[in-house]
C-alpha cells in the first residue's frame, strides 16, 4: 500500500496537519450545530444513566511510567474543561471543541500518545483515556456517537484490560474527535473526576433510565497475513426494557474493528488468514 504524500517528511506532515485542522476550524465556525458549552458552576441532573471508572496507572508493555504519571497533569485539565457539561435536547458534544488544543502554555505535560504505529511522548498525551472513558458510557445511553476514530494499532498486551479491545476513541486535535448528538427530549451531563487512583464518570439525565445497555465484544481473533500480525473484533450492543419481564428492544453491531499488532502473539492464539 503506498503512504500517503504527508507521511514522506516532517515538513509535509506538518502542512498536512495544519490543513486538516483549518478546515475543522472552518467545520466549526460556519456549522449550523448548536455545540453544548461547560460553565463555572453547574448544578447536577437528577437521575443518574451510568458510572464508569478506569485505572489511571496501568502496566503497559516496558513503556515510560512517568508518562503516565504526567498523564494525570493532562486528565486534570481535561476534566476541567469538560466536567458538568449538559447536552440539551438536540445539542452536540464535541470533545475537541472543548479541551481545545493542549499546549505547554496551558499546562500540558508530556504524556504516552500512539501516532505512527508507536507509542511515544507528546504533550497532552494520555488524554484519550478520557475520551474512551466518556465514549463507553456514551453507548450506554441514548446519546449517538456522530464522529469517532478508533486507533489504526495495539500497541500492548491487555494486561489489566477491563473493557473490551476497540471499545474507545482516539482523540488527535482537532478533526480525530469525538462528537456526540442528543437526539432526545432530555437533557444528559457529564460528571467528571480525577480521584486518586481512578479516572471517574457519570452520565446523568433529567428523567429516570427506562431500559438497560450491555455493551459486549463478539468475533474476537488473532489472524496472520504476509507476516504481520492483526486483531479484529466486534463491539455489540443490546437495549433491554427494565423490570421483572425484560423485554430486548434491539440489538445492533456498533463497530468492526480490524488493527495491526505491535507486540509479540504466541502461534497457538493466531488463527491463518
Amino acid at each position: 500500500m503506498r503512504k500517503p504524500l504527508s507521511l514522506y517528511h516532517p515538513i509535509l506532515y506538518r502542512m498536512r496537519v495544519w490543513q486538516k485542522r483549518m478546515f475543522r476550524q472552518l467545520s466549526w465556525w460556519l456549522s449550523s450545530r448548536s455545540y453544548a458549552r461547560t460553565t463555572q458552576a453547574f448544578e447536577r441532573l437528577p437521575f443518574r444513566y451510568i458510572k464508569h471508572t478506569s485505572k489511571l496507572i496501568r502496566k503497559l508493555g516496558e513503556s515510560d511510567l512517568q508518562l503516565q504519571h504526567n498523564k494525570i497533569i493532562n486528565l486534570r485539565l481535561a476534566v476541567e474543561s469538560i466536567n458538568g457539561v449538559t447536552l440539551q435536547p438536540g445539542e452536540y458534544f464535541s470533545f475537541c471543541k472543548l479541551v481545545g488544543k493542549p499546549s505547554r502554555k496551558r499546562g500540558f505535560v508530556e504524556g504516552m500518545e500512539l501516532s505512527f504505529g508507536e507509542a511515544r511522548s507528546g504533550i497532552g498525551g494520555g488524554i484519550c483515556q478520557l475520551s474512551n472513558l466518556i465514549h463507553w458510557m456514551a453507548i450506554h445511553s441514548p446519546l449517538q456517537v456522530i464522529e469517532r476514530a478508533n486507533h489504526s494499532f495495539d500497541p500492548f498486551p491487555d494486561e489489566g484490560r477491563i473493557l473490551p479491545f476497540g471499545s474507545g476513541a482516539a482523540i488527535f486535535y482537532n478533526y480525530i474527535d469525538l462528537v456526540l448528538y442528543n437526539p432526545t427530549s432530555e437533557a444528559f451531563q457529564l460528571v467528571l473526576n480525577v480521584g486518586e487512583s481512578q479516572l471517574e464518570g457519570e452520565i446523568l439525565s433529567s428523567s429516570e433510565r427506562p431500559y438497560r445497555y450491555h455493551v459486549y465484544e463478539q468475533a474476537h481473533r488473532f489472524i496472520k497475513g504476509n507476516e504481520v500480525v492483526w486483531r479484529e473484533n466486534e463491539i455489540w450492543r443490546e437495549i433491554v426494557t427494565k423490570g421483572q419481564n425484560a423485554e430486548l428492544v434491539s440489538r445492533e453491531r456498533l463497530y468492526k474493528n480490524r488493527v495491526r499488532v505491535k507486540y509479540h502473539v504466541e502461534d497457538e492464539k493466531i488463527l491463518a488468514d
